[in-house]
């Protein structure tokens, strides 16, 4: 049995029979797995009242090993949101008791973010879980193939100018 990007392959090989529509099958591939995977992730965070990007603030701030939270430029390079993106969220988050704003007793121009005691248990509650829910979207795959395909995706990345500690893409 074929994949959806295969039958539009068939036809684009039968109406143009002059275009290799071969690209088609990697990026239609690559988006239509991103679709569907944002669809269930969306779907498992939502089990714990959270959108993919508030999660993205509570796993940030937790790896961060800062116990008193991060600057908002530190939070930046530190996360995969892009600085349009936080202020929003961490208003909301801080509505909802998740994270908390101080000024920063070094330097009084900056405020800190950093997960509450409810911020800290829910993600701490959440992460494993979030970890084998990504495992079960790349189950089907051994070790050998997800090492291969993170290479490959990696690299194109890379090449792309996702590069570490860059501040141009959100995830």
């Amino acid at each position: 049995m074929a994949d959806a990007v295969e039958s539009v392959l068939e036809q684009w090989r039968e109406a143009r029979p002059d275009l290799d529509p071969s690209p088609i099958g990697v990026v239609g591939r690559v988006l239509r797995l991103a679709r569907m995977w944002d669809r269930e992730i969306r779907e498992f965070l939502a089990q714990f009242g959270l959108e993919p990007g508030e999660f993205d603030i509570l796993s940030t701030l937790r790896r961060s090993g800062e116990p008193d939270g991060l600057t908002a430029s530190s939070f930046l390079r530190a996360s995969l949101v892009t600085s349009g993106a936080i202020t929003l969220r961490i208003d909301r988050m801080q509505a909802k008791g998740l994270v908390i704003r101080v000024r920063d007793p070094l330097d009084r121009r900056s405020i800190r973010i950093s997960l509450s005691s409810q911020g800290l248990e829910l993600v701490d509650r959440v992460l494993p879980l979030h970890f084998a829910n990504h495992m079960r979207l790349i189950q089907e795959l051994n070790g050998d193939e997800r090492d291969s395909l993170e290479g490959i995706l990696s690299n194109l990345l890379e090449t792309r100018g996702d590069l570490y500690g860059s501040k141009s893409v959100e995830a």
